[in-house]
């Protein structure tokens, strides 16, 4: 471990800028509300009611893109589960609401059109679909020449959920005494690329095709390709059988940006980072990199792909609901009195 090196900005990414931006947008989004909009923006999925009663359903929507993993999927020539990443980013951010995901958009931009390619793209978000349980609607191919480098392209997703009002999960009925049950996810899923290029294959000139013994003796572009998980059906199994309070996505910003915007003013999250292992790509990320602690944990997963936040009576129960969907998990932290934010132990 190191305490200095490599950064995010350096690699080319301001998150400070990006929290700025959402500053200035918001106040903008604002004046397009209606009744209808529940919420601001902020949270993992914008909310728009179609009624008042409790029954009445609340239609949950994201969006977004899979970034600079792109560049790692042109680099090797496989275009298979870029698709999936698509999907699990959009989807896993709508279920952090309780919403059963319905159905699903994509945006497919080259600058010339490859049948062959496009196709496996989109065989990869029909998987994506299939994991999530959602059908796959309709999409938009743009073909923009001199926009895009040749063999280059960019995808956008848009997933819609839906759950009754009276079922909506926003994190109001956290309280200090829950527990926060981390799930294992599947890597580095798909943020922080710009910081893993800069330092894996810029600073520390590694290839993707070398076999990396630390990393099991497979392909680095493998390992680095490695799709994000989709949780929604684990997700819904577990709010049919436990008494779900709230739900983070761990995206881009790792825990620290993540969790709080599923805890209600007043909470505040203990984590303590001995309950689960950090699977070894992120350690090696970390030293080809010279990246610190701080920088690793602002920007990363660090394993942990979802959080849910339960009673502690039920810790158990949902531990035993997600090994039954082969979902790896662990007690990871408790919600503790304070200000909305992630504190270590």
């Amino acid at each position: 471990m190191t305490d200095g090196g490599l950064t995010y900005r350096a690699a080319g990414v301001d998150i400070e800028a990006g929290y700025e931006a959402v500053r200035k947008i918001r106040e903008l989004a604002r004046s397009t509300y209606g009744p209808e909009v529940l919420g601001d923006i902020g949270r993992f999925g914008g909310l728009y009611a179609l009624g008042d009663g409790p029954d009445d359903p609340v239609l949950v929507a994201g969006t977004d893109g899979v970034g600079t993993k792109l560049k790692l999927a042109f680099a090797m020539d496989r275009h298979d589960t870029i698709g999936i990443d698509l999907v699990a980013y959009c989807v896993n951010d709508i279920i952090c609401h309780g919403a059963r995901p319905l159905f699903f958009l994509d945006y497919l931009a080259v600058g010339r059109l490859d049948p062959e390619r496009a196709a496996r793209i989109v065989e990869g978000i029909v998987k994506g679909c299939q994991m999530a349980g959602c059908a796959l609607i309709g999409g938009e191919t743009a073909e923009m020449p001199g926009f895009y480098s040749p063999g280059e392209y960019d995808v956008a997703g848009f997933a819609v959920g839906m759950v009754p009002r009276s079922k909506l999960i926003d994190g109001s009925r956290v309280e200090p005494g829950n527990v926060v049950i981390g799930l294992a996810s599947t890597g580095l899923q798909a943020s922080g690329f710009s910081l893993v290029r800069e330092a894996v294959l810029n600073r520390a000139g590694r290839e993707l095709h070398e076999l990396v013994e630390e990393l099991g003796n497979r392909p680095l572009g493998e390992v680095l390709l490695t799709p994000t998980a989709v949780y929604a059906k684990v997700i819904l199994a577990l709010i049919e059988a436990c008494d779900v309070r709230g739900i983070a996505n761990v995206s881009g910003g790792g825990i620290p940006e993540n969790l709080p915007r599923a805890l209600r003013e007043g909470t505040r999250a203990v984590i303590r980072r001995d309950r689960w292992t950090v699977p070894p790509i992120f350690p090696f990320v970390q030293a080809c990199g010279g990246i610190s602690d701080e920088e690793m944990w602002r920007t990363f997963n660090m394993g942990i792909g979802m959080m849910v936040i339960v009673p502690e009576e039920e810790a158990e129960k949902a531990l035993d609901v997600l090994a039954a969907k082969g979902q790896q998990a662990w007690v990871i932290g408790e919600i503790v009195p304070g200000s909305p934010g992630v504190s270590w132990a």
